[in-house]
């Protein structure tokens, strides 16, 4: 699935689909570099107002110095191994170490920051595999240095006058990147040893609870580093495990000799632990070609350097180092539309502008082009009991991980209907697999016209049922009289899929999984 705007089902009233909507105009590493700016900048005017003492020429000199041999770092390695940089990273990084080491001008801390800034830029091409690093940079630079003796990370973040600004940003920044359930189970777990221990030494839970939140690093520490994507294993379930024995590791007091518990070694040992259950390292795809799916939409094809794992439903990561840089980025995510077994790995995306800097890298692309699949991911798989009935609901190219799913076979022996909503019957992607797939296929037009031959096995008005509204979950309902004992999927933008889920709510589903991508 490619992340452009698809035809919506109606206004985007709730807070949320807004929010989506909105917050998905940037990419995570623009959003993350935005939301670090404005809290360093909210840092240095409550150091103007006297709620921070560190001196206002020290968190400059701090701030540059951090931010200036990030980026200078990052620039000479790129140039060593002969790869594009990518410069919001490294802002990103800098901003990070930033948070972390105490604002200082003694020669000996200022050493200890200069040393972390090189060994996190670093971490990205030693500490790597297959071209993807494997441990978060700042925590690594922060763990390598503070084993040194010349500084160490005080995570002074962590501090109640931040909390203002801090927890807004890091609401914002698990909203984009779909971490919330994650961040609460650490957020959880860790919470909860830090108070009890607090309540052994005579503090009330209360108490316990305030300073577990807003005097140790917990919401920072979760809000941007333990949900970075890149340091994830793919799968939902394994990321709640992961939160939780992270917590366990941040709060719980341990000592390995020279190495004692912090929330950096807590998060090295997540990150090693994510890439023995991931996909190990990024994948070079050689570029196959392209066919055109309607007229506003194509499937790209690729041949990877070795086998991809994944699940029929899943997405893949595409970095275009060819991009122009713009203010979106050059990483994209896309759904897998091919079978795991194949020899190609497929994606379907749209094509019609206005288009970013990635994407019309993407469809500069000529046979023979490699770009880098970095990350392999997502929840959006079907039940494992093929006696379980589903739903699927796509709009528009929100078609493209069903299609995954009618490559591996997956629907072949399931009861299934799929719902497609599309502007215009030319729009209707992957028109002839839905056609020969043998399930039930429905599609809705937005203009109100016939859909193309074969595709609709109710009839003509069932299928045009709603065709000139929202598709409300009466409308769905006659659509999908059985939806009640069916597991429903949605697919497509944020605005779509919100409106989507309340339309299946309200027509009696008991189970809505969505997988929604916002338009750049």
């Amino acid at each position: 699935m490619s992340p452009v705007d698809t035809p919506q089902t109606g206004p985007a009233t709730s807070l949320t689909g807004r929010i989506g909507t909105a917050v998905g105009r940037f990419t995570m590493y623009r959003l993350i570099l935005v939301v670090l700016a404005v809290l360093a900048a909210y840092s240095l005017l409550l150091n103007v107002l006297g709620w921070l003492t560190f001196g206002i020429p020290e968190m400059l000199a701090h701030l540059a110095l951090c931010l200036g041999l990030t980026y200078a770092a990052n620039r000479a390695l790129a140039a060593l191994f002969r790869v594009n940089p990518h410069t919001e990273s490294s802002l990103i990084t800098g901003l990070l170490l930033y948070f972390l080491f105490w604002p200082s001008l003694q020669p000996r801390d200022l050493a200890g920051v200069a040393l972390a800034c090189v060994l996190a830029s670093a971490s990205k091409y030693a500490l790597a595999w297959r071209g993807r690093h494997i441990f978060n940079p700042a925590a690594a630079g922060a763990f390598a240095t503070g084993l040194t003796g010349l500084n160490i990370a005080t995570w002074w973040a962590a501090t109640p006058a931040m909390l203002w600004v801090l927890v807004p940003g890091v609401l914002l920044v698990l909203h984009r990147t779909r971490k919330m359930l994650m961040a609460s189970v650490f957020t959880g777990v860790a919470t909860a040893i830090i108070t009890l221990e607090l309540l052994r030494s005579g503090m009330t839970a209360g108490m316990g609870v305030w300073q577990a939140l807003a005097q140790r690093p917990v919401l920072f520490f979760v809000g941007f580093m333990l949900t970075e994507p890149l340091t994830l294993p793919p799968r939902r379930h394994q990321q709640l495990a992961l939160a939780a024995v992270v917590g366990v590791l941040f709060a719980v007091p341990w000592n390995l000799g020279i190495v004692a518990n912090s929330p950096e070694a807590a998060l090295l040992a997540g990150n090693l632990l994510a890439f023995l259950a991931g996909q190990r390292g990024a994948v070079k795809l050689r570029f196959a070609g392209t066919r055109p799916l309607t007229p506003t939409t194509a499937e790209f094809s690729f041949e990877p350097a070795r086998p991809v794992r994944f699940l029929p439903g899943q997405y893949m990561e595409l970095d275009l180092p060819q991009a122009r840089p713009d203010g979106k980025g050059r990483r994209r995510v896309f759904s897998l539309t091919g079978s795991p077994g194949e020899r190609l790995v497929k994606f379907g995306v749209r094509t019609a502008g206005p288009l970013s800097a990635a994407k019309e890298s993407l469809l500069a692309l000529q046979p023979g082009d490699e770009v880098t699949a970095t990350a392999v991911g997502g929840d959006f798989i079907l039940p494992r009991d093929p006696r379980r009935p589903v739903l699927l609901i796509a709009a528009g190219i929100g078609i493209t991980p069903f299609v995954s799913h009618l490559s591996s076979g997956a629907l072949r022996e399931r009861d299934a209907v799929l719902l497609l909503l599309a502007r215009s019957a030319d729009e209707v992607a992957y028109a002839e697999e839905l056609r020969t797939s043998g399930m039930r296929v429905l599609v809705r037009l937005a203009d109100g016209s016939d859909p193309p031959s074969g595709l609709a096995s109710a009839s003509a008005s069932a299928a045009r049922t709603g065709a000139h509204g929202r598709l409300d979950g009466k409308a769905l309902a006659e659509l999908v009289p059985d939806i009640d004992r069916r597991e429903v999927y949605v697919s497509g933008s944020p605005a779509s899929v919100a409106s989507l889920r309340r339309a299946a709510r309200r027509a009696g589903a008991r189970r809505v999984r969505t997988d929604s991508f916002s338009g750049y």
